[in-house]
């Protein structure tokens, strides 16, 4: 029995309410704290500056319209428990940290009262948050205003999956839990969640959905073995001396973190391809319901060989562009190319990319051939030939 559309909405809405609400309440559970100490006696404030005390800044000589020095600032604390006092503060101006500030500009700023008696300020950054809202609040009016319905439900998906990583999957890697189970539940519940959320309870959702989940399998399997053949693991990559640190102190199980990150680096283009190919045959199945199963599927592959190539284009770029800087200084430095292909930083982009790419390319026979599967059961619509011959006696009457 076929569920009505209300019914199908509702129990999506309701199954999404509670996903959210167990994430919250994982997230809320007690935890072993990395830093124990200290956190509480240092914290992030937005000040205003009233006006420059002192200024001396220089023209720096290796870069044009770049100047490095100190100022000294008088600001007002716009947040926290010394909302409203008056200090001054020296803001040091370098290349790596170049934040000039002028009368009426916004600063974040470090209150620490950890060492006196008296606390002490010093200046972080200027305000960058309300750039960063407003662009992802940019990204989603325009997603929002072009796609319609569509596009709101876009958001959702984003929001949820941004939510699923913050609140779900990184709490699971600190307490302890495997990085790679994490990964396939995040893997799972983002699918499932974003593409009901976009095409509804449709054959083409759940052709997309188990298509998506193979290539992110496959992707996650080729990743594991060629990393252990390469001894490369959560160890060799960055922020790796820190994350041994913290993994003594709250069991962080840091040798599959690298491959974790593979599945969800690779989801986003596992799921446009799936998409993409089972809504392809789902549009030929209902052009022509009487189309074999197995032309069905070479439809599907025809439209999933057009789209993997980009697809793995992309991913390779998005790996290649992360890893920008390095690939400079390794070309600055003149590296060898036996010693580029041994480097972990070189390995590490390789299998992230091939992995990847691999994945999306294995994937559109996959999807394809699900949706040839699937799509026909589903839909169930009478073949063509009845009506054409209805429409030949409709004509000659």
């Amino acid at each position: 029995m076929k569920l009505t559309k209300t019914t199908r909405t509702a129990l999506s809405l309701l199954a999404l309410a509670a996903i959210c609400v167990s994430i919250y309440m994982f997230h809320k559970a007690p935890e072993v704290k990395y830093l124990q100490s200290g956190v509480a006696d240092s914290k992030y404030e937005t000040a205003k500056v009233l006006k420059i005390v002192d200024e001396q800044l220089e023209q720096s000589p290796d870069q044009l319209n770049l100047r490095t020095g100190t100022q000294q600032l008088e600001v007002k604390i716009l947040t926290g428990e010394h909302k409203g006092e008056v200090r001054t503060i020296v803001n040091y101006v370098s290349l790596f940290n170049h934040n000039i500030f002028k009368p009426g500009s916004t600063a974040v700023v470090n209150v620490d009262t950890a060492s006196t008696k008296e606390y002490e300020v010093f200046v972080y950054s200027n305000h960058k948050a309300p750039i960063i809202l407003g662009l992802i609040l940019l990204f989603f009016a325009a997603l929002w205003a072009v796609g319609g319905k569509k596009g709101l439900l876009s958001v959702i998906g984003i929001i949820f999956t941004f939510g699923c990583i913050v609140y779900l999957f990184i709490p699971m890697v600190y307490r302890g839990y495997s990085p790679i189970l994490a990964a396939v539940l995040i893997v799972i519940l983002a699918t499932f969640v974003t593409l009901v959320l976009l095409n509804g309870w449709s054959s083409k959702t759940w052709s997309a959905i188990i298509g998506t989940l193979i290539g992110v399998t496959v992707a996650g399997l080729i990743a594991y073995v060629a990393g252990n053949m390469a001894h490369i693991s959560g160890y060799n990559i960055d922020s790796g001396e820190a994350l041994v640190t913290i993994s003594h102190n709250t069991g962080l199980q840091l040798k599959d973190l690298l491959f974790a990150g593979i599945l969800l680096a690779s989801l986003g283009a596992m799921m446009d391809v799936s998409i993409s190919v089972a809504a392809a045959v789902h549009e030929v199945y209902l052009a022509k319901p009487t189309i074999r199963r197995k032309e069905l599927y070479l439809a599907g592959l025809s439209v999933g060989r057009d789209m993997m190539g980009t697809m793995a284009s992309t991913l390779i770029l998005a790996f290649t562009g992360s890893a920008l800087s390095s690939l400079i200084v390794i070309y600055a430095l003149r590296t060898s190319i036996a010693q580029m292909l041994n480097m972990n930083l070189i390995g590490i982009e390789v299998i992230l990319g091939m992995s990847g790419c691999i994945g999306i390319v294995l994937l559109v026979p996959a999807v394809a051939f699900v949706s040839s599967r699937i799509i026909p059961k589903y839909e169930r619509l009478p073949a063509m030939a009845p009506v054409t011959e209805k429409l030949q006696v409709t004509e000659q009457l």
